[in-house]
């Protein structure tokens, strides 16, 4: 039984880690994929004034650039973002090895 046991708590053990990492990645993911997405939107959005995709790029590409060195030059929220997803990993972290702590407190039979 105590097999079985510390089997179900590895289990969750893994579930809970996954689940951490995933939501670790998809954060820094986003981070990164969201000036490249507002690169896309603004090309679509000169599309719509009949500019072509190529000249459109053109111009967006500056614009986000300088959204990002605005964001840059705020050492502040830089710092909150990463901060955010340190926290995240820390928190992952904690609950993942509170697992071992269960594994240990099992009956030894």
């Amino acid at each position: 039984m105590k097999k079985v046991n510390v089997v179900l708590v590895r289990l969750l053990q893994f579930v809970v880690f996954v689940l951490f990492t995933f939501m670790v990645i998809a954060y820094f993911g986003a981070m990164v994929l969201l000036p490249l997405d507002a690169i896309v939107l603004l090309t679509k959005l000169l599309g719509v004034f009949g500019l072509h995709g190529f000249i459109g790029a053109l111009v967006a590409i500056p614009v986000v650039g300088y959204l990002c060195l605005t964001v840059y030059k705020m050492p502040e929220l830089c710092k909150l973002v990463i901060d955010t997803g340190i926290e995240l990993v820390k928190t992952g972290k904690a609950k993942v090895e509170a697992f071992n702590e269960i594994a240990n407190a099992l009956p030894q039979n």
